[in-house]
């Protein structure tokens, strides 16, 4: 079915790190695309392709200024750079859509502002003039928030193609699993996220747009994430949803109750979880009373503690929850087209990692800079994400994202097993094995994450929960 196999090999290139000079980046990941020895026809004029960055914030959340959002988005010089090899490669004929769904309360108008994404396109369309190239929020809505309670919806026109609804069903992760009724997304919405997953009845809502592309290029940012760990290739295909509300992210209450919501069964987790339960019902009923619960959760967090320094939310190892919901979302990317039928075409798939300047700590939105000076690319996105975690010393197997990738009943989009992940630093070097690459770095994992996923004897291991269910 596929003329472009996808490949364990991954290509690890070090160099400049930071983004002063954009031909410093443009040489890394046209280094990195060199390596892997892409086929001429992998990119054929006349196709369309979408380029998916990720823009899930606007800025750090700590420090809301236009300077510091390097280390939490795709940078402009690593997309112009894919983006001008693509047109290259188009030869005057075929369309670039850089899009993403950037998370419900982030501005797009922000996003482009800090970015100068207009000043970029108008570039690249400059440099190409027969290519047409777009930039497109592919969010139906934005929501505005106030300290983590939405107060306001804005309808946004969405992607142009419309949605491509999924139904997974007992191919999907959430098949059988013990948290079904307990699920929570994106929103207080809690009824909506649970009628889309119950029972044997799993489903997605997909924009087109990226499901329908010739070629589909990933551009995630190197990060540590709260609910999985990193947040690399895989993550990055939650920005193309149509409604996030679908996509469980933890299962509710303490662990003695069948929840990943909090790590531990404590009094006051299980006086959270109760008093949370209550407001976010209210809410749904009355969204008014959003505003009033404004100043509510502050004196509430003087109590239960800050997220930023507090576990909560599915913010730590135990998570048991969001991985299904990745994998799911890869499975229906790899399998299905925009109509939702089995993809006949040769799926044409290239991730390039925005390392150059990282995120370790508190990701994906308030992490702390590293600068690696790292671009990571392959054509399979499992491979990519394990080459990522050992670059920065993570151990990929006490990772349930990346370990029970290997593991999937259905829909199984791998096709190789761990011992077969290489990676080549040079295009003339042989690969090797990635389990004897040396780790580049340690970054420190999100607090939740500490001493649970770290490669470096120096932490103590904490032990796995959850399994493969």
């Amino acid at each position: 079915m596929n003329d472009h196999p996808l490949s364990s090999n991954v290509a690890i290139c070090k160099g400049c790190a930071d983004y002063a000079n954009r031909a410093d980046v443009e040489a890394l990941v046209l280094q990195a695309i060199e390596i892997l020895h892409l086929s001429e026809s992998f990119i054929t004029p006349g196709d369309h392709v979408v380029i998916k960055p990720n823009w899930v914030k606007e800025h750090d959340e700590r420090h809301p200024q236009p300077g510091n959002w390097e280390h939490v988005v795709t940078h402009p010089s690593v997309i112009e750079a894919v983006a001008d090899w693509v047109a290259s490669r188009l030869n005057g004929s075929g369309e670039i859509t850089i899009c993403d769904a950037p998370q419900t309360d982030s501005s797009f108008d922000k996003i482009r502002e800090y970015c100068k994404l207009d000043e970029m396109i108008e570039r690249l369309c400059s440099k190409h003039p027969k290519i047409s190239i777009s930039l497109l929020d592919l969010r139906p809505e934005e929501w505005h928030g106030v300290d983590g309670i939405t107060v306001s919806k804005k309808k946004l026109p969405g992607d142009p193609l419309g949605s491509t609804h999924l139904h997974l069903d007992e191919a999907s992760e959430f098949y059988q699993f013990k948290g079904l009724g307990k699920l929570f997304g994106a929103s207080v919405d809690v009824d909506e996220t649970n009628r889309k997953h119950a029972d044997s009845n799993h489903e997605y809502l997909l924009c087109r747009t990226p499901m329908d592309a010739d070629v589909f290029i990933n551009i995630p940012k190197m990060k540590t994430h709260k609910k999985v760990g990193i947040t690399c290739a895989l993550k990055n295909l939650v920005g193309i949803n149509a409604n996030k509300n679908w996509l469980p992210h933890h299962t509710e209450g303490t662990p003695d109750r069948g929840g990943d919501q909090f790590p531990t069964s404590t009094t006051k987790a299980k006086l959270e979880h109760s008093w949370m339960g209550a407001a976010k019902r209210w809410m749904v009923k009355c969204p008014l009373l959003a505003r009033v619960f404004v100043p509510i959760k502050s004196v509430g967090r003087l109590f239960f503690g800050d997220t930023q320094s507090v576990v909560r939310s599915g913010n730590w190892y135990g998570n048991d929850t969001c991985w299904r919901m990745v994998l799911d979302l890869n499975k229906g990317f790899f399998y299905f087209n925009g109509a939702a039928q089995p993809r006949v075409k040769p799926l044409r798939y290239l991730t390039i990692v925005d390392g150059i300047i990282g995120g370790e700590g508190n990701g994906p939105m308030s992490p702390d800079p590293v600068h690696s000076g790292l671009i990571i690319a392959g054509t399979h996105p499992l491979a990519v994400d394990c080459a990522v975690a050992r670059c920065v010393g993570f151990d990929w197997n006490r990772i349930r994202m990346l370990r029970n990738a290997f593991e999937i009943r259905q829909l199984n989009f791998v096709g190789f097993k761990p011992e077969d992940m290489t990676y080549q630093s040079s295009v003339d070097a042989p690969p090797q094995p990635l389990e004897k690459m040396n780790p580049f770095f340690y970054f420190r994992a999100h607090f939740g994450w500490k001493g649970a996923i770290e490669l470096s004897p120096q932490f103590e291991k904490a032990p796995i929960r959850g399994s493969n269910n």
